[in-house]
């Protein structure tokens, strides 16, 4: 079975301020690019939104593959999330998950996926002529752009 790629990225002019984010995915022949954004939010919030994006784009279950370049996200989503759902949703500290919103629907959808399809996490060194990763940031800056126009 065919791998589904995916490339994920988000930006943000100033933290917090106007941030975009951006998919790319390829399947086969086939590819999709994605963005948007929002006049007011986080970089963090960027990236989160764009995985979920991506996630939400998938029309049926295949393994896929999905690169990114937030350790933020890789990291939430592959280990710190486990500890802070047996703790309500608070960090190890005992304060409450920032971003957790986000953080509750990107469990959702990896949840009811992963009961279909694998997902591999992969990091990537952003800004470092990962081709998909490139595109994926521009992508997140035409979100910006639109975010800064109202286009969102």
């Amino acid at each position: 079975m065919t791998t589904l790629e995916i490339w994920t990225d988000g930006a943000c002019k100033g933290n917090p301020g106007p941030g975009g984010w951006g998919v790319l995915m390829i399947y086969g022949a086939h590819r999709k690019e994605m963005c948007g954004g929002l006049p007011l939010t986080t970089n963090n919030q960027m990236e989160l939104t764009a995985v979920i994006r991506a996630l939400e784009a998938i029309r049926r279950p295949c393994p896929v593959r999905l690169h990114l370049d937030s350790s933020y996200v890789r990291d939430g989503i592959t280990g710190w999330i486990y500890g802070w759902k047996k703790k309500g949703w608070k960090t190890a500290g005992g304060s409450p998950v920032k971003n957790v919103e986000l953080w509750q629907k990107l469990d959702q959808l990896v949840t009811d996926y992963k009961a279909k399809a694998q997902i591999e996490w992969v990091w990537v060194k952003g800004h470092a002529g990962d081709p998909g990763n490139e595109r994926a940031d521009e992508l997140a800056n035409e979100g910006v752009l639109k975010a800064q126009i109202g286009q969102q």
